[in-house]
């Protein structure tokens, strides 16, 4: 009875990607936005979608920020094993999807049942690289 159900068996989805200029990013815990899409799983249409800035970065945060945002689904390129771990507590699916590729191309391919692959998980996740050009610790500083 407390069967987990598809985020496809709903009546309206909503999908996040990270991205940069509405293609999906590279790394997840390193986007500064979130392309956030409401779709019909029944048609496998797209009903909406907009751009929203990432809150400043700190590990284990994004997946509870966007489970309140509604998310029953993520599309991830570049991903680090814990956010995987915290992705699934929240109940939230994640699927890849090629860093670069258009989000709304990557929503379409979830939404017909071709984007089946679960992306594996950065083993060396540390923060001692550069997030989008802002300096680590600091990931909001676009200056």
């Amino acid at each position: 009875m407390n069967q987990p159900q598809s985020p496809l068996s709903g009546s309206i989805l909503k999908i996040a990607l990270p991205v940069v200029g509405g293609r999906l990013h590279s790394h997840f815990g390193g986007c500064a936005f979130f392309a956030l899409v409401e779709a019909d799983p029944h048609s496998r249409t797209i009903l909406s979608s907009r751009t929203v800035a990432a809150p400043p970065h700190t590990p284990g945060f994004f997946p509870g920020w966007l489970r309140a945002q509604g998310v029953q689904a993520v599309i991830a390129g570049g991903i680090g094993q814990r956010a995987l771990e915290l992705f699934a507590a929240q109940g939230i699916e994640v699927r890849a999807g090629e860093p670069g590729a258009p989000a709304e191309e990557l929503v379409a391919r979830y939404l017909n049942g071709t984007l089946t692959g679960a992306p594996s998980g950065c083993s060396e996740h540390g923060h001692h690289h550069e997030h989008d050009g802002a300096p680590s610790g600091n990931p909001g500083n676009k200056a």
